[in-house]
């Protein structure tokens, strides 16, 4: 005890520490009682993935693009100079660990500010290893193993599997491909491919056990199997029927620190909110009956749904297969619509796959010399929003505050006039009531007053000022048109009891109200403080929809000794 008393307390130093120590607890902890959300993220690949020097060297470009992280191909050197690709980690070669060490040092220097969720590239190339072979699977288990020591030491958030098979006749997750396949039967098969699905999963465990395994695909790639008693029998000849033996096997060893993403491929196609919505169900839901039921739960724990969004589909011509349709609006635009609703059913992440145009400089000679966002004009802006509608708002407004266009669509938004003409039809100022141009409503029983404040302000005088209000809000309406977008500004400050907060509502054009599901609220940071601080939110206006309508609201307040004011409330459109 003497000596724990010594370490902890016998010097100045101690204490500081001690205190430093304590406070980042409390931040971190009221950060993360602040924002319980699990923040959507996009992930970039394509042909124009970089290898590690690409990705050091153009990093601060990069970090100016809408992404939060990259595939990366990690390219590492033989013993005799030529190159070692982890990608093509499915053979039979024996690896070095130290033909990776320049990669993962070129890797380990950066320290992207944005561009943190990192992926490096692993592939079922080329796939020519027996799963009843020894020796072989050996060496793919210690190349997976190499994998992903390589990822925690570079500082990747994971690895990125590709199960795709690119050197035919080799097909690793495909029955009738195996070298084998007359000597054993499917089920024969399965059970060994769970056996190596099980030793791969040890190795990573064992390296990087709080590691993100993103794979392309998963059991999305075979939804046709389920609905059967036995799914085997129609995984038997299926292009990836073992892929669910091996995902079994991942699950038996998986820790639950480990996250695996489903990245359902099969959304390149999808061009409505209802198909990610129906795939994300089946993925979470049917998809289970292709693994075994003892690892259901764990899969339901920790097999996150994630989307592939292939941005040549918007670029294509309609003669392509591979094309999406506007729906009547901009290409541009629908990649902005699928996107966010992507995000939103995704659990984390969304990948944008491209392979005609780059994001970044690329050696790969198949690629056009153009950007994306020079031969799709606006798409960089589009996955902006998608990603980060509210940090997107706040941009465009800077910027438009900038060159000082800023047109608010609200009238008297700045509670700084007596009149105003509204409609043609001149609007004064009554004593004792709400700003021009305001109406105000409160609920039954609620007895409180919305006044006028000339002397109380944000930035200069004039506030709307709300006392003794138990539930009720100042509100304007303006006219507006489905899709269209609106960064909504306000300012608050409250004293004694009670909550505020902002909400936008909406109404048809013949005032009646309407999608109550797309109301959005903004809070005010501090709830419990005195001084001015802002509410922010940005919207877009829904199908059906004529009016949107600000509201500015106060509850639970006792008396008139409860005091909320707003000022300072913007509407502007943003493109």
């Amino acid at each position: 005890m003497k000596k724990l008393f010594c370490l902890i307390f016998g010097s100045v130093v101690s204490w500081a520490v001690l205190a430093l120590a304590l406070a980042q607890a409390v931040l971190a902890a009221e950060a993360e009682r602040q924002d319980w959300r699990r923040p959507k993220k996009l992930i970039t690949t394509g042909w124009d993935q970089p290898d590690a020097k690409q990705f050091r060297e153009n990093l601060a470009q990069m970090e100016r693009r809408p992404f939060n992280g990259a595939v990366l191909n990690l390219v590492g050197q033989r013993d005799d100079g030529k190159p070692c690709p982890m990608a093509a980690l499915f053979c039979a070669e024996s690896w070095k660990p130290e033909w990776f060490a320049g990669a993962i040092e070129e890797l380990r220097v950066c320290r992207p500010l944005r561009l943190k969720d990192n992926f490096i590239l692993v592939g079922a190339n080329p796939g020519n290893v027996d799963w009843f072979d020894e020796a072989g699977w050996q060496a793919i288990v210690e190349h997976w193993r190499i994998a992903a020591r390589s990822a925690k030491q570079a500082g990747c958030r994971g690895l990125l599997f590709d199960p795709e098979p690119y050197t035919p006749p080799y097909a690793q997750f495909q029955y009738s491909q195996q070298p084998e396949s007359a000597k054993h039967t499917f089920d024969q098969y399965w059970a060994k491919a769970r056996q190596r699905g099980r030793q791969v999963m040890e190795a990573l465990a064992a390296e990087y056990p709080d590691m993100t395994l993103f794979c392309y695909f998963l059991l999305s790639v075979n939804m046709h199997a389920t609905g059967h008693p036995d799914p085997r029998q129609a995984l038997a000849s299926s292009g990836y029927g073992l892929l669910p033996a091996f995902l079994d096997g991942w699950l038996d060893a998986a820790p639950a620190s480990m996250t695996f993403v489903d990245g359902c491929e099969s959304a390149y196609r999808y061009n409505s909110r209802r198909d990610f919505l129906e795939a994300a169900v089946a993925i979470k839901g049917r998809c289970q009956e292709l693994i075994s039921p003892e690892n259901r739960a764990k899969y339901r724990a920790q097999v996150q749904v994630g989307f592939g969004i292939y941005l040549d589909a918007y670029w294509n011509p309609p003669s392509s297969p591979w094309y999406i349709d506007g729906r009547g609006g901009s290409r541009v635009d629908r990649l902005r619509i699928n996107v966010r609703d992507a995000l939103e059913i995704a659990d984390e992440y969304v990948w944008i796959y491209g392979e005609k145009f780059r994001w970044w400089p690329t050696p790969n000679p198949r690629i056009n010399p153009k950007t994306w966002p020079e031969a799709l004009p606006g798409c960089d802006a589009a996955l902006a929003f998608a990603r980060d509608p509210i940090g997107f708002a706040r941009t465009e407004l800077a910027r438009l505050q900038s060159a000082g266009q800023v047109p608010n669509l609200l009238q008297n938004g700045d509670f700084g006039a007596e009149k105003l003409t509204l409609g043609g039809q001149p609007l004064v100022w009554k004593e004792g009531g709400p700003p021009v141009g305001w109406s105000a409503w409160q609920a039954d029983g609620s007895k409180g007053t919305f006044l006028w404040d000339r002397q109380t302000g944000a930035g200069g005088p004039g506030s709307v000022k709300l006392a003794g209000v138990a539930n009720g809000c100042l509100l304007q309406a303006i006219v507006v048109q489905p899709g269209q977008r609106y960064a909504v500004q306000a300012r608050c400050r409250r004293t004694g009891q009670g909550q505020v907060h902002l909400r936008i509502r909406w109404q048809t054009p013949e005032s009646r109200w309407t999608r109550e599901d797309q109301d959005a609220l903004a809070y005010p940071a501090d709830q419990s403080g005195s001084a001015w601080t802002e509410l922010f939110t940005v919207v877009e206006v829904p199908e059906g929809v004529g009016k949107l309508l600000v509201l500015l609201s106060a509850q639970g307040q006792k008396s008139t000794d409860d005091v909320a004011w707003f000022d300072d409330v913007l509407v502007v459109r943003i493109p």
